[in-house]
This record gives C-alpha cells, structure tokens and sequence, in this order.
C-alpha cells in the first residue's frame, strides 16, 4: 500500500473539480489557474458561515468546524466545513461530515465524493469507522444524506489514485465541450468549443491570427 508523505499530499477539494472535468482540475491544480464568477463567489461566501463558527456542544453532540483533515494513505490534505461528533452507547464519538454547497443536489458523484474522501480522512485520524454523513445545499437549504458505502468509497479512492496521477504527468488533458461547460468559470480561459475535437491551442492561435 502507498504510504504518502506530507509534501505530496493534495487538496480534498480537487476530487470534485477532476469528478466534474480533469481539464478544469489540471488547469486549477497543475496550471494554477482560478476565475471567479458568480457561482464561485456564491460557494465562498456560502462557506464563510461554516468556516468562521466556533466549537459547541448540544447535549451528546459536540460541532467543530473549520477542521483540518488529512490521509497519508489517500494522499489527501484540506478541511471539513462542519464535523459533528455524536456520543454512541459505546461511549464512542462517533464523526458525522457535513459539506456545505452553494447549488442543489446534483445527479452525479461529484459532491459525495468530496463528503468520503473527508469522512476516509477521519477515519484515519481517529480510527473510527464512520457509516454516512451529509451534503448541505444553499439552494433547497435542505441536508442530504450520503452513506459511505463500499461503491462509493472504491470510487473516491480511485479518483484519488487517479488525481496523483494527473498532478504527476504535468498535463492538461484536451477540451472537450458539454453542456456543464457554459456555468465553469473557466469558460473563456478552456475555449472548449474552440478546442474540442482533439484542436491543440497552438492551431487555434494560428487560425486566429490567419483570419485577423
């Protein structure tokens, strides 16, 4: 099993931006890149509420927030929104993951990939098993329940492999245009309609400057 070292270990976060599109991800996390647009602005100021809150506790239930979460076996390094700890019969404090989100529930895995690459991070911490947790969404302004189940957990660790991967060859794969394109703030930086069909931006320069 690969053990990673604190230097190689990679943002959480990046999970749903290879989930949603590896092109956007190489271009945020090999490329440096970010653009903010009003979605992005809503998702940040969504998480400011989570982010700022302090420490509390209600009854058999214990709130942090803001907590720094980490797996050296996943490779993986960032923050959990919310962390709920409830108190089991066992006498256990047993962690519940709470992602916040600007939009609503999507269709895809996205989202809750994000949610059990925190709760495997947990696990590995405080070596408590943790069976689900929740997705926070600002449009329905309604929690969603999502169990970290064997298929979902193969799928994030995949991906984790997977995002190693994409960070360790230094390239951005090739724009392929879809409708989730036209919401991306990366919009007018990927040219996908420009560029799909396997165009290399050097072509796509070329031809520019050719009809200028």
């Amino acid at each position: 099993m690969t053990i990673f070292s604190e230097d190689e270990l990679l943002p959480i976060s990046a999970l749903q931006h290879l989930h949603f599109c590896p092109r956007q991800c190489a271009l945020i996390h090999v490329e440096q890149m970010w653009v903010e647009n009003r979605f992005t602005a809503e998702g940040r100021i969504l998480h400011e509420r989570p982010d700022k809150g302090k420490s509390e506790r209600r009854g058999k239930m214990k709130i942090e927030r803001d907590l720094a979460l980490h797996s050296f076996r996943l490779g993986l390094v960032g923050k959990a929104d919310v962390v709920e700890f409830h108190l089991c019969d066992e006498k256990i404090w047993r962690p519940f993951p709470v992602e916040y989100k600007r939009g609503r529930p999507k269709k895809d895995n996205c989202d809750r990939v994000q949610l059990c690459a925190q709760a495997i991070c947990l696990e590995e911490m405080v070596t408590v098993e943790i069976g689900q947790g929740a997705l926070f969404y600002g449009k329905t302004r309604r929690r969603q329940d999502v169990v970290f189940d064997s298929k979902l957990r193969q799928e994030t660790e995949h991906l984790a492999s997977e995002l190693h991967l994409l960070i360790r060859r230094e390239q951005t794969p090739k724009a392929v245009y879809s409708k989730k394109c036209e919401p991306c703030s990366f919009l007018h930086q990927c040219l996908p309609k420009q560029l799909d069909h396997h165009t290399s931006v050097k072509d796509y320069l070329m031809r520019m400057i050719e009809e200028k």
